[in-house]
């Protein structure tokens, strides 16, 4: 079954994790897909499981936290292509940041302004700035889906990562006001909250999974979910199986929630 066959996918964040998951997916299910993200070598190593599928598509290297990088990528798509069909909106750093970027996951009183910002460019302006330029290339065809990613700590509060949390809080209603305005124009938008994704982006974090009593607190199925899991959740949102699904949040998170 192909069902996004003759599709025009674009996916962020592709170089890793939830992102890569979707660019393997979608390929094998007839999407021509085109990832991005900032590092070339992960951009490779995803084309080339794609390729080597038997997928087909291509990868833009690109910061979608500025304009700039934004325009890049659907530039390049609407020029090697023409069109764009479903966009995934993937990109986004999570705990793992703190690594590279100190203070960056603190609470409010413990994230300096610059890292606030720099966390809020790169997990909502990104969403912004790509969603912007692929709607109006959407809204020239008359059709399209947008699928953004959240989580569900959009949903709680936390004792930390606030700029994180700010940001996947904000995509959830973000994601319900595309919706409102741009159906109108035959373009569905719809959103994914993951939970414990075993991704890069929580590496620092999946070991808690170790202790049963930690587990059975953090996840009623005792694990954390994998990035394919989560991609089979897009694929149905972006596919017309979800033709009358629109402005919905599809938490995926092994019943995370309904034990918070």
């Amino acid at each position: 079954m192909s069902r996004l066959q003759n599709k025009i996918a674009v996916i962020t964040g592709a170089g890793t994790g939830i992102g890569r998951a979707c660019m393997q997916l979608f390929a094998g299910q007839g999407a021509t897909v085109v990832g991005c993200s900032r590092t070339q070598r992960n951009l490779d190593d995803t084309l080339a499981l794609v390729t080597g599928e038997g997928g087909k598509g291509m990868v833009v290297p690109a910061d979608l936290s500025s304009e700039a990088g934004a325009q890049k990528l659907i530039d390049a798509t609407l020029a090697e292509y023409g069109r764009i069909d479903v966009l995934v909106n993937a990109a986004g750093v999570g705990y793992s940041w703190a690594n590279e970027s100190e203070g960056s996951m603190g609470s409010v009183t413990d994230t300096p302004p610059d890292k606030w910002r720099e966390v809020m460019a790169i997990d909502l302006d990104s969403v912004y700035l790509v969603s912007r330029l692929a709607i109006q290339a959407m809204q020239k065809q008359g059709s399209g889906a947008v699928v953004n990613i959240a989580s569900v700590l959009g949903f709680v509060g936390n004792p930390d990562a606030h700029a994180y949390t700010a940001a996947k809080g904000a995509i959830i209603n973000l994601t319900r006001s595309m919706c409102a305005t741009y159906t109108a124009d035959g373009i569905r938008t719809n959103c994914v909250a993951p939970g414990f994704i075993d991704t890069p982006m929580i590496a620092s974090h999946v070991s808690l999974f170790d202790d049963e009593a930690v587990a059975d607190r953090l996840c009623p199925m005792h694990r954390p979910g994998q990035p394919e899991e989560i991609a089979q959740g897009c694929l149905f949102l972006a596919s017309d199986e979800a033709s009358y699904v629109n402005g919905t949040t599809l938490v995926i998170d092994g019943g995370t929630l309904a034990r918070i």
